[in-house]
């Protein structure tokens, strides 16, 4: 892993600059599929969905910080995915109502008392997270070491370095693509499996260990790990 990743100074290959003056630093933001996908937009955006009909359970958990309520866990096929919610996203509004200092059991408690039929949501994109767009080098390397998906070394000068890549940061998408939970072995597979320009979305440790504290091995198995719509950006 260390090798592939570029932490092998004598495998590490040195990366030919895109051109004179940026070095190895990334496209423009949105200039590919993958860095549209993983966009955190900012602004406040409406989520529409409702109860499942045989469960009546949304597919959705939330932690409570800093007076605030974060989606902690999205499930796969679940309702709360197919709407478009996503790990780390802030509700601030539920069918209206404000819930700007709510704890996590009332708003819980909230949900399920909710008309199954539509429930609302205002959500501001991923406040705690932020994307960077890594360019691989001849190696395929992209400059940046993690273990259970915490980044915990990152090579000089490399694209990850370049772009500003932080340790102790936790990796939560690919290319908009969840992977929180996932093994490193399934997270190194997909950044292979990606194009040259590789978009990361991270979050600070010390909120992403709140976020996923209450979290078992079972659920994280079952969390929304789908691929985003392969759409383009229209210019």
């Amino acid at each position: 892993l260390d090798t592939w990743m570029g932490l092998n100074q004598q495998a590490l290959v040195e990366f030919k600059p895109l051109n004179s003056t940026t070095g190895a630093l990334a496209p423009v933001s949105g200039s590919s599929t993958g860095s549209y996908a993983a966009e955190i937009k900012q602004g406040v955006r409406q989520v529409i969905g409702c109860k499942d009909p045989g469960s009546g359970k949304i597919g959705l958990s939330v932690e409570s910080i800093s007076k605030g309520i974060f989606v902690s866990y999205v499930q796969s096929g679940g309702v709360a995915a197919q709407a478009g919610l996503r790990f780390g996203d802030q509700i601030l509004q539920i069918n209206g109502e404000s819930i700007a200092g709510w704890s996590k059991k009332k708003t819980i408690e909230f949900l399920k008392k909710a008309d199954p039929a539509q429930i609302r949501f205002a959500v501001r994109d991923r406040p705690f997270e932020r994307t960077l767009t890594c360019v691989k080098d001849s190696a395929g390397h992209v400059g940046f070491q993690f273990k259970k998906a915490k980044i915990n070394a990152i090579v000089k000068d490399s694209s990850a370095a370049r772009n500003g890549m932080l340790t102790d940061h936790y990796l939560t998408e690919i290319d908009g693509q969840n992977i929180v939970g996932l093994s490193d072995e399934k997270i190194l597979k997909i950044i292979k499996e990606k194009d040259r320009a590789v978009t990361v979305t991270v979050m600070p440790a010390f909120v992403y260990d709140h976020m996923v504290k209450c979290l078992g091995s079972s659920l994280k198995k079952h969390m929304d790990h789908s691929e985003p719509l392969k759409c383009k950006k229209l210019d």
